[in-house]
C-alpha cells in the first residue's frame, strides 16, 4: 500500500483537464450497470453535483430510474427522485453517448460457468463498447469482482487496440472493487473504505482523486492486480470461515452436540476469535462465486488453492445436509416425504433482503421437490419465485395455515417474521439459522441445524 502516487514527471494535458473537471464536479460520470452496486454509486455522485449518466441494458430498470422509482433497497425513493428531478441522473440503455462521459465506472456481473470458471463476457462486451467511443481524457474504472489480471490483461488491450489511445497518457484505467453490503445501514457507499489500484501512476492519481470526492477514505495500492486480489481475498476469507463452522455443524450432528451452544460459548472469548455461524449453505453474488475466480487464476501459476476448493465443497454440501435433517424430522413424525407438506420460511440469501440469487433456500427446495414433498414458502421480501419452471408465491403466515404443515423449515432469518408464533403453532420446526435458539418458547418441537 502507498500513501500517494509517485513518479508524475510530465503530466499529460488529458490528465490536467480531467483533474480540473473532477475537482470542480463538472465531470460527467457514466455508470455501466445500475444494480445493487451501480445505482447507489450513481446516486451518491449525483448528490455532490456530478451529472451522472447510467447505462443499463434492462429497459425496465432504465424506465424505473428515469421515473425516480428505486428497485434497490439501499437507495431511497426520495434520493433517487431528487437526483432525477434536478437533472443530475439519467438512465439510457446504449453506449451512444459514451464520448460525452469523462469517468466511466463499470459495475457489471461476473458470474461463473457451470464448471466454476470465470465468465467475463459482460466485462468484455462493455469494454468493447467503451473502446469504440473512447477519447482522450477519459477515466475507466472497473468495480466488478474478478480475478487478478482482468483489468490489465483483458480490458487494457481491448481499449488500446480499438481506440488507438495509450493508457496513462491519453486515457486512464483503474480497478476499484465494490464493497457493497446490501441492507447494511451502518456501512454505505460513502463511509466504506475504498481500495483503488492502477498500473500506471497517472491512472492511480486521477482514480484516487475521483473516488475521494464522495468516499470518506480511499486506500491506494500499487497495481490493478493488487486491488483485484484484495476483493477476492475478502470474500474468500468469509467463505473459508463459514465453511469451517459448517463443517463443525456436520461434526456436532454426528456427536449429538448443539453447534450453536458451542459457538455461542466460544465467541465469549474476548480475543483470538471472530463470530461466524453455520447455515443451509451460502448465497448471493459474492461468497459462492468470487473465491473460485482466485482458485481458477491460481492454476495459471501451477498453484493449488486447497482451502478455497475445500471451503466450496463443504458449503455446497449444506443444502443436502438440510435435506437429510428434513427426512429425519419427518420420520420422527411418521410422515413419508412423498406425503409431506413443508413450509419454508425465507428464500432470500440474506435476512431482510429480497435478493434470492444463489440462495441456499432454492437449492433446498429443489432437493425436497425431487423427493415429492409439497413445498410452500413465506418471505416478506420475495413475493414470488420460479423454480424448475414452476412459479411459487409467498403465502401469508397465519396460525391456521402454519398448523396444516408437517414441518416448517427456517432457511432465512428475516427480522420481520414472528418466530414465537411459528414455534407455538407448528407441528415441528427445523431451524437452519439458529434464530429460535434463544426464544423462551423454543421446545422439543424445534430441531436446530
Amino acid at each position: 500500500m502507498i500513501e500517494e502516487p509517485q513518479g508524475l514527471i510530465e503530466e499529460p494535458q488529458a490528465l490536467m483537464n480531467l483533474r480540473q473537471k473532477v475537482i470542480a464536479h463538472t465531470a460527467i460520470v457514466g455508470v455501466v450497470g445500475l444494480g445493487y452496486v451501480g445505482l447507489p454509486f450513481a446516486v451518491e455522485k449525483a448528490k455532490v453535483g456530478y451529472k451522472v449518466l447510467g447505462i443499463e441494458q434492462n429497459p425496465l430498470r432504465t424506465e424505473q430510474v428515469n421515473m425516480g422509482e428505486s428497485y434497490i433497497a439501499d437507495v431511497t425513493e426520495k434520493d433517487l427522485k431528487s437526483a432525477v428531478s434536478t437533472g443530475k441522473l439519467q438512465a439510457i440503455n446504449n453506449f451512444e453517448r459514451i464520448h460525452e462521459i469523462d469517468v466511466i465506472v463499470i459495475c457489471v456481473p461476473t458470474p461463473l460457468t457451470k464448471n466454476l470458471t470465470p465468465n467475463l463476457s459482460y466485462i468484455e462486451n462493455v469494454t468493447n463498447a467503451v473502446a469504440n467511443g473512447l477519447r482522450p481524457g477519459q477515466l475507466v474504472t472497473l468495480e466488478s469482482t474478478t480475478y487478478p489480471g482482468t483489468t490489465d490483461e483483458i480490458m487494457r488491450p481491448i481499449l488500446e487496440q480499438i481506440s488507438g489511445l495509450k493508457q496513462g497518457q491519453d486515457f486512464f484505467l483503474a480497478h476499484s472493487p465494490e464493497r457493497v453490503d446490501p441492507g447494511n445501514k451502518r456501512y454505505t457507499t460513502k463511509n466504506t473504505n475504498k481500495v483503488v489500484g492502477a498500473s500506471d501512476p497517472n491512472s492511480l492519481a486521477i482514480a484516487k482523486l475521483f473516488y475521494e470526492q464522495t468516499i470518506e477514505k480511499v486506500v491506494p495500492v500499487n497495481s490493478a492486480k493488487a486491488a483485484e486480489l484484495v476483493k477476492v481475498f475478502e470474500n474468500t476469507f468469509r467463505a473459508v470461515n463459514i465453511a469451517l463452522v459448517n463443517e463443525l455443524a456436520l461434526l456436532c450432528d454426528r456427536m449429538d452436540l448443539n453447534v450453536w451452544e458451542v459457538l455461542d460459548a466460544a465467541n465469549t472469548k474476548p480475543f483470538g476469535i471472530m463470530p461466524f455461524y453455520p447455515g443451509p449453505g451460502v448465497g448471493g453474488h459474492c461468497i459462492p462465486l468470487d473465491p473460485h475466480y482466485l482458485e481458477w487464476k491460481a492454476k495459471e501459476f501451477n498453484f493449488e488453492t486447497h482451502f478455497i476448493a475445500l471451503a466450496g465443497e463443504i458449503n455446497r454440501r449444506m443444502p443436502e445436509f438440510v435435506r437429510e435433517k428434513t427426512w429425519r424430522a419427518l420420520n420422527n413424525l411418521g410422515v413419508a416425504p412423498a406425503n409431506a407438506k413443508v413450509l419454508m420460511i425465507g428464500v432470500a440469501y440474506k435476512k431482510d433482503l429480497g435478493d434470492w440469487r444463489e440462495s441456499p433456500a432454492i437449492h433446498v427446495i429443489n432437493n425436497l421437490l425431487k423427493d415429492g414433498i409439497d413445498i410452500s414458502y413465506h418471505d416478506p421480501y420475495v413475493p414470488s419465485i420460479n423454480i424448475a419452471g414452476k412459479t411459487f408465491e409467498s403465502i401469508s403466515l397465519i396460525s391456521e395455515i402454519i398448523s396444516t404443515f408437517d414441518l416448517v423449515i427456517i432457511t432465512t432469518d428475516h427480522t420481520r417474521v414472528d418466530y414465537i408464533s411459528i414455534v407455538e403453532q407448528a407441528k415441528a420446526v427445523l431451524d437452519t439459522r439458529g434464530i429460535t435458539r434463544h426464544l423462551n418458547c423454543a421446545s422439543e418441537k424445534v430441531t436446530l441445524l
